[in-house]
């Protein structure tokens, strides 16, 4: 039976993650995508019909000769867009019921992202956070560069506090021309300080999608248990019965997710929930309809 190489669990089994990167995405495309807006570049993609004011420079003179009616050649825009990949490198990113933690999760996908959009022709850049940043590196457009990206993301551990708000509004400062963010965080940070840093890239024109990875342990409390819970980021302790609190937990948590995707749609940012099992062409695909 033919391995799947999208399953987090098999990627791991790979030699380094730039091999992952390439193993991901090379399976999942066949040619190089091309963002469909029109403009005037070398490749040409469809005619129209002249109207004044239209460049001359772009009228087609055979179709005038067989048609006896002038036609403007329109054109694909080649891809040169900017993508900066934020990943969350908070200890509550390293958190592991069984398999892969989030943060390592989360590395697959930043290097197959960074990845995929070079491969598109974009700039790829990434952005290692915690409390603060840890490490931006600029947007590139070269093959090479996903080199630099893998070599940052394997030299990172998930350790320490987050302030996702801090960072978003830090970001908005450095990008100073419209892009594409993406962010790769659990989220468990001040949901008010978050939302006013994406909504601060957003008012700038950058497009958003942010990509919230969880446990399935916090996805279902599945403890069956007395259990001792820890929060990794304050050290903060509770004992208690799952069986007892599972309820009204699941129901937090759902009024948690809802909060942020309502939200993020209300300012027009693509919100996906990601389990840190989902095979990794789930989120690729994803990204690819929010590019096109």
């Amino acid at each position: 039976m033919a391995l799947n190489y999208f399953d987090p669990q098999i990627l791991a089994k790979l030699e380094s993650l730039e091999l992952r990167a390439r193993t991901v995405v090379e399976g999942l495309m066949a040619g190089i995508h091309r963002s469909r807006a029109k403009g005037f570049s070398s490749e040409f993609e469809q005619h129209r019909e002249y109207t004044p004011g239209d460049d001359l420079r772009h009228l087609d003179w055979k179709a005038y000769g067989k048609f006896d009616r002038y036609f403007i050649k329109e054109f694909q825009e080649e891809s040169n867009l900017k993508c900066y990949v934020l990943l969350d490198c908070s200890a509550s990113m390293g958190y592991r019921s069984d398999g892969l933690s989030k943060f390592e999760y989360g590395c697959y996908l930043a290097a197959c992202l960074s990845y995929l959009a070079l491969r598109q022709g974009d700039a790829a850049a990434l952005v290692t956070f915690g409390e603060g940043l840890k490490r931006f590196i600029p947007p590139r457009a070269k093959q090479g560069h996903l080199r630099e990206i893998c070599e940052e993301l394997e030299a990172r551990r998930a350790e320490g506090r987050t302030n996702l708000g801090r960072v978003l509004q830090e970001i908005a400062e450095a990008v100073r021309r419209r892009g594409m963010v993406v962010v790769i965080s659990d989220l468990l940070d001040d949901r008010a300080a978050v939302m006013q840093g994406l909504k601060l890239l957003r008012f700038k024109g950058n497009d958003l999608l942010v990509f919230p990875v969880l446990d399935r342990d916090e996805l279902e409390l599945p403890f069956k248990e007395l259990t001792l819970f820890r929060d990794l980021e304050q050290d903060v302790r509770v004992t208690a019965d799952p069986r007892v609190i599972r309820e009204e937990y699941l129901r937090a948590l759902q009024a948690f997710i809802d909060a942020y995707r309502e939200e993020c749609r209300a300012n027009q940012i693509d919100h996906v929930l990601l389990n840190s099992a989902t095979p990794l062409d789930k989120a690729l695909i994803q990204y690819l309809a929010w590019r096109a």
